[in-house]
This record gives C-alpha cells, sequence and structure tokens, in this order.
C-alpha cells in the first residue's frame, strides 16, 4: 500500500533542536559533518541486517530496508548538490521528488545487503566531498526548486539530519509500532519527502 507523502518544510531543523531525533544544529559544526556521516553509515549494515528489514510496522511507515534505501539515495543527491553549489554560482537544485523515486525504484523490493554496500559507499563518497570543502567555499549558495536557499555551511547541516533522523527512526520502535509525535515514516521517500527536496 502507498505511503502518504510527507509534505513539511524540514528546514526548520537549521533553526531549532529537533523534537524527534534530538539532532541540533548548533551543536554541529560544518567540519563534523563528515565524521557524523561515516558513523551513521557504519551502522546502517546491522539495521538491514535486521530479520525484520523488509517488514513494515504498519501501513503508514516504512520498513527499515526502505529507509535505508532512502538513506543511500541522500547520500549521494546531496553529493551532487554539492558539487553543483562549488562548481556554479547560486545554481537551482532539481526537484527530487522522494516518494516518487521510492516507488519507481522500488526500495521495498531491493535486497538489504546490496542496499547496505551502496548506502556505505555512498557515504564514503559525500563525506569525503564535505571534507575536501575548503574554508573559503562555506559561503557559497543553491537554491532548492521550493526557492529556500542554503550556504554550503548550512546545507551540510541540514542534509546530515536526514540519515541521522532515519537510523533513529529504524532502531527506536519495535516492529508494528510507529514512532510517537511524528508522521508516518514510511511515506517519505514515500514518507518524508521535504526532508530533503
Amino acid at each position: 500500500m502507498p505511503i502518504t507523502p510527507d509534505t513539511k518544510n524540514w528546514t526548520w531543523v537549521l533553526e531549532r533542536p529537533c523534537p524527534d531525533c534530538g539532532f541540533d544544529p548548533a551543536e554541529v559544526a560544518f567540519r563534523d559533518v563528515p565524521g557524523l556521516v561515516r558513523q551513521n553509515a557504519a551502522a546502517w549494515p546491522a539495521e538491514l541486517a535486521r530479520p525484520d528489514a523488509r517488514t513494515r510496522p504498519d501501513d503508514a511507515t516504512w520498513s527499515p530496508l526502505e529507509y535505508g534505501a532512502h538513506v543511500r539515495d541522500v547520500f549521494r543527491v546531496f553529493d551532487t548538490r554539492l558539487r553543483l553549489m562549488l562548481a556554479e554560482d547560486a545554481p537551482t537544485f532539481a526537484n527530487w521528488d522522494q516518494d516518487a523515486t521510492a516507488l519507481a525504484d522500488d526500495y521495498a523490493a531491493q535486497q538489504p545487503a546490496v542496499v547496505a554496500d551502496e548506502l556505505v559507499a555512498a557515504a564514503a563518497v559525500v563525506a569525503d566531498a564535505f571534507q575536501a570543502v575548503a574554508d573559503e567555499q562555506l559561503g557559497r549558495t543553491g537554491l532548492r526548486s521550493d526557492g529556500s536557499a542554503f550556504t554550503v555551511d548550512s546545507l551540510a547541516r541540514y542534509f546530515v539530519h536526514d540519515p541521522v533522523h532515519h537510523l533513529h527512526d529504524v532502531r527506536r520502535r519495535p516492529a508494528g509500532r510507529r514512532p510517537a509525535g511524528r508522521r508516518p515514516a514510511g511515506r517519505r521517500p514515500a514518507g518524508r519527502r521535504r526532508t530533503t527536496d
């Protein structure tokens, strides 16, 4: 059953802590981001090896596998966006409909072990890309398709919240339970579209 897309604009995570996962942008420096990405990626293979990795806890929430496939794609998309910002002046990012991607790429049918390998590889690429950014490039800008403006510095913190949040999503709820106080998680890619679009 398709999951209802999340249409929230998640740019607020740059202004205040996330009440759900605890991510606090004020405590994350740009130079912390590569390490956070690598640490996050290292945790996903175990989550994707779970016996219930393919199981949605309810009809409105993604499975760990679907979340993992989304996080892999987040790493890839933000690597592309970062490189675009460094190569062009104030580029506008192509819209990424995460829910459409989840359906078109059939996240639920992908192989957990393959997704784990791809996620770790994509994380290494984007972590290296952020690590290579020079101090004088941190103020370079880019625009999301909805007009939201980012600098390289703010993009890094906005981006890293997504994998942090989704790892929290898959770890905190037993099968059959949805995280309290949060929109059904299965929707973003089929479940959380506005976080990273």
